[in-house]
């Protein structure tokens, strides 16, 4: 389920897994071939992991960083990654580059820079991402959901952020029975 106030958007895992779906078909219509998903982690982990799943592709992980400020909630300095983590070669030929979301650009512009000056073996890349906020400056080449108003959105692995390992047992008890 996706809820939406003025400024929040909420989506539960149900909602989450949909749009990863949408976003697969997209690149499936597309007729666009590609050699590798590359995943941005954090948040574009779980949708690179279906992706790659889906389309039967080696998946490749860089992780990037700007959102850890007041609890990720404001964007920070971007930090790259120095290596790209992938158990099947080098990263090279059509890359689907795989994030959550575009909020401003400045990760996926960062990115591409990134990827064209240290692995000069890529010869595309095209950017996936579940949501476009509308104040975004670049343009993903598929998307699910232009967000005209820029809502701060609620993931629902967000729930774990605030999650400690002293916690676990009493999370579970309050989970006990709910379904997912």
């Amino acid at each position: 389920m996706q809820q939406t106030t003025e400024t929040d958007l909420y989506v539960d895992w149900q909602a989450y897994h949909r749009m990863i779906e949408r976003l697969a078909l997209q690149v499936y219509e597309s007729n666009w071939q590609f050699d590798v998903v590359l995943s941005l982690a954090r948040g574009g982990l779980v949708a690179g992991n279906v992706l790659c799943r889906i389309f039967d592709k080696p998946l490749a992980v860089l992780s990037t960083s700007s959102y850890r400020e007041a609890v990720g909630m404001e964007q920070g300095d971007l930090h790259i990654g120095k290596n790209i983590s992938m158990t099947q070669g080098e990263l090279s030929g059509s890359v689907l580059l795989v994030d959550d979301l575009i909020d401003t650009g400045v990760t996926l512009d960062a990115v591409k820079k990134h990827l064209k000056e240290h692995y000069p073996a890529i010869t595309d890349v095209r950017s996936a991402v579940l949501w476009r906020k509308g104040w975004a400056k670049q343009e993903p080449d598929f998307c699910v959901d232009l967000l005209d108003n820029s809502p701060w959105i609620h993931q629902p692995f967000e729930a774990y952020d605030a999650l400690q390992p002293h916690m676990l047992a009493s999370w579970l008890n309050k989970h006990a029975g709910k379904k997912d």
